[in-house]
């Protein structure tokens, strides 16, 4: 059994926060499945910008696209979304084994449209037929603007991925989304047990934003904030989705929406590169993880039940960061406008490479 396996023991998932066609018919990916149980992919633009431009594979059928296909943004998708379709369909047997707990991919919604609701509904809608797989998830970004947009892909039926979340406000406005989605559903009789969707919780550029706000008396918070957070984050999960207020639509056989730990690559040389994987660990969650931090924890990773672990530590190192001023959740809206504006570069930059 591998390092990455053994987490499978303690309840949660690994995804690979990667997709290229070189991955899927070199067989790497499918090896991952079944040596690491690996149980999901992700991606987004920057990914397969990578993937498009260091990966022959997509030369051809680029070419070919470039005269049938006009808009860059349509030929990106009609490039990369047989990728999708190739990864879930790698991945149904573990989405059927799992009865649909495990084996997702996502593919995400234009950036641009992270202040439309309208224009993002319509375009989640419109990319869950086209992949036309039942473990598809269709990511939508945690804004303000986005949480109708969010909450209505839920009660449509689609499978969520949540993404930019950073604060505990991110996380209540997000958790109600997908409730307040799901109560639609479900007073309109329709089924709700085989909806899906997870809670993106970003955590390395949490450490590196505070880290360079912390005065030198506090040095001793510098990479543990983001742990911190992301412990007290699944606290608040086990409140919400254990409590009353899902009663109802628990029984109605709705499941909660799992934590996933996003942006786990750790970015401060001086911290251990696996920081993210292995003080997180617990069940009903999920980790991406990039190749770089995937093959580390192979390598010398260590698995233990570690989420629920010192959470009085945790909650103490929240309330001093509080007592010094620095508030997550203004934090949360720095991180967030600076990763949409970061996603919008990568998104444009992605069709300019397929123009």
């Amino acid at each position: 059994m591998s390092r990455l396996s053994r987490i499978a023991e303690f309840g949660q998932q690994v995804w690979l926060d990667n997709l290229s066609r070189r991955l899927l018919e070199s067989g790497r990916l499918a090896r991952w499945l079944e040596e690491d149980a690996i149980a999901g992919v992700t991606s987004n633009p920057a990914i397969f910008h990578k993937a498009i431009a260091e990966d022959p594979r997509y030369r051809d059928d680029l070419a070919r696209l470039r005269d049938r296909e006009p808009d860059p943004e349509r030929r990106f998708e009609a490039l990369v979304l047989p990728d999708i379709r190739a990864a879930c369909d790698l991945l149904r047997p573990r989405f059927e084994a799992s009865q649909g707990e495990a084996g997702f991919v996502s593919f995400e919604v234009s950036p641009r449209l992270a202040q439309d609701p309208d224009a993002t509904l319509a375009a989640a809608e419109r990319l869950w037929a086209a992949i036309d797989r039942p473990n598809a998830m269709i990511k939508i970004p945690a804004t303000r603007a986005c949480l109708p947009a969010i909450r209505d892909a839920i009660a449509a039926g689609l499978n969520v991925n949540v993404t930019l979340m950073f604060s505990p406000r991110h996380l209540d406005e997000v958790f109600a989304a997908y409730r307040d989605g799901l109560a639609v559903r479900h007073a309109a009789g329709k089924p709700v047990d085989h909806i899906r969707a997870v809670a993106s919780v970003f955590l390395s550029r949490v450490d590196t934003l505070v880290d360079a706000m912390l005065p030198e008396a506090a040095a001793h918070l510098r990479g543990h904030i983001a742990v911190a957070s992301a412990k007290a984050a699944y606290a608040r999960w086990q409140a919400t989705f254990g409590g009353e207020d899902f009663a109802e639509l628990r029984a109605a056989g709705a499941h909660p929406q799992r934590c996933l730990w996003a942006s786990t690559g750790t970015k401060d040389p001086a911290y251990s590169d696996v920081m993210y994987v292995e003080e997180l660990i617990g069940p009903d969650t999920v980790n991406t993880v990039p190749d770089a931090t995937l093959a580390a924890f192979a390598d010398h990773g260590e698995a233990a039940e570690t989420l629920t672990a010192d959470l009085a530590t945790a909650h103490e190192r929240l309330a001093e960061l509080a007592a010094l001023g620095i508030d997550l959740d203004e934090i949360g809206e720095r991180l967030q406008r600076e990763g949409l504006a970061a996603f919008d570069q990568a998104y444009d930059e992605l069709l300019r490479l397929v123009d």
